[in-house]
């Protein structure tokens, strides 16, 4: 008999979106440890990258009966679910009515522990939607009922991330990078593996917790962007410009990429500050050790979210 409160090891374990970037990581984790591992995907038609070493099962959320049946006798789901920004009608109160689905499937389904990625400085109180609601899931979970672990990530760096990657690609094609106001907002970039870890360790964990998943560093924004410039080499001139005109340029190569490279609700959650932890850091992955190692890569190519999504 397995020890009290630890799953057996033919439980599976169900992530969301493992043929994302999050989830991948995870559940890659997973498989490396030898867990039995189910995805929920919105595109279980897609090319799986993982071959038959998953099982795959759709993420449709009008059908309540088939999350429960797919979430059943799970040790844990790990939900990294969630819109990044409004998109073809969606929004982010469809989120968190669609996460807040999955939480009921779960509890029907005796899930072991839920674990949601949410984000750092989430609050119900907010007025950017994003953290808003992210905030309202984070308190629905806490008083849920289930077993869960809640991480806060920041910004989640590694092979073939968004945001990192595309600062370096538009520094290596650009004269001019513009960089939103004063330059002087902080952030805490995490490793997506480190990420990984940190939702597995809190999957096994006896206890309930909230855990902020930050890297060891902190970085101003301009001291970020200077250090990706000096590692793939660029030539651009850094300016400082009013955000709406940071923002204005984004969306004009958005427009370019057909794809969505900021938006408003993330520069304002960067400009105030809400990148970075409140608690120690759990994150071991130092920034510019990465950076240096993958400089070669890095922002060679662009990372388009959209077409992901497609």
């Amino acid at each position: 008999m397995p020890a009290e409160n630890q799953p057996a090891r033919d439980q599976p374990h169900v992530v969301t979106g493992a043929f994302g970037y999050t989830g991948a990581a995870i559940a890659r984790r997973l498989l490396q440890a030898g867990r039995r591992v189910r995805t929920l995907t919105n595109h279980p038609r897609e090319p799986n990258p993982f071959g038959a070493a998953i099982e795959v099962a759709s993420l449709d959320f009008a059908d309540f009966k088939g999350l429960v049946r797919n979430l059943e006798g799970a040790a844990a789901f790990y939900n990294t679910y969630w819109l990044r920004y409004p998109l073809r009608g969606a929004t982010h109160t469809d989120s968190v009515e669609n996460t807040l689905t999955l939480m009921r499937a779960a509890r029907d389904a005796g899930v072991g522990k839920f674990v949601h990625v949410s984000i750092t400085n989430a609050a119900r109180t907010s007025p950017l939607s994003y953290f808003r609601g992210k905030g309202v899931l984070e308190e629905e979970l806490a008083n849920s009922g289930l077993p869960f672990a809640i991480l806060r990530p920041t910004v989640i760096f590694g092979a073939g991330d968004v945001l990192i990657n595309n600062i370096a690609w538009m520094l290596r094609r650009f004269p001019i990078f513009a960089i939103p106001g004063a330059g002087d907002y902080r952030l805490q970039p995490v490793f997506v593996e480190d990420l990984a870890e940190i939702a597995i360790a809190a999957a096994d964990g006896r206890e309930d917790s909230i855990i902020d998943a930050a890297g060891p560093d902190v970085y101003r924004f301009d001291e970020l962007v200077r250090l990706i410039a000096d590692a793939v080499g660029s030539r651009a001139r850094i300016v400082r410009v009013n955000p709406a005109l940071a923002l204005g340029a984004a969306r004009l190569i958005g427009f370019l990429m057909r794809d969505v490279t900021l938006t408003s609700d993330e520069i304002a959650g960067l400009t105030s500050n809400l990148l970075i932890a409140n608690g120690t850091p759990v994150g071991r992955t130092r920034f510019s050790e990465w950076l240096r190692a993958n400089a070669d890569q890095l922002g060679t190519r662009y990372a388009s979210e959209l077409a992901r999504r497609r």
